[in-house]
């Protein structure tokens, strides 16, 4: 028996706010997306796999979710750390740097992070 990975998914509060976050800080597109009254899930992906981030907006939630004390978190490469850092910190998004490990995390708008970690 064989498993490959799919998706990962997050709750978001506004689904277009959080394209925007992963669009302009990630790079990441819109593979589709399903709609109903009560949820939207909107698939992102990077182009260069089936792996894909699912979005979804529960329509009617206002409260930010509780994220926990968990470091559950998720990790791009990247070939440019440099440009990187400098393009997440004209977002603004950088919530945590760690010179000696030589990466760094960046915080979407519903506070989930994201590990930038040179390609090696």
């Amino acid at each position: 028996m064989e498993f490959k990975f799919a998706h990962n998914n997050i709750n978001v509060l506004d689904i277009d706010k959080s394209l925007k976050f992963y669009s302009g800080a990630l790079g990441l597109t819109e593979l589709h997306r399903h709609e109903t009254p009560d949820f939207k899930i909107v698939f992102l992906g990077d182009g260069s796999g089936a792996h894909a981030l699912e979005l979804t907006q529960l329509c009617g939630r206002t409260e930010p979710y509780d994220l926990g004390d968990n470091e559950i978190h998720l990790a791009f490469t990247t070939p440019d750390m440099d440009a990187a850092r400098s393009k997440h910190r004209e977002m603004g998004c950088i919530c945590y740097e760690n010179p000696v490990m030589g990466i760094y995390f960046i915080e979407d708008p519903d506070g989930y992070w994201m590990e930038i970690i040179p390609e090696r």
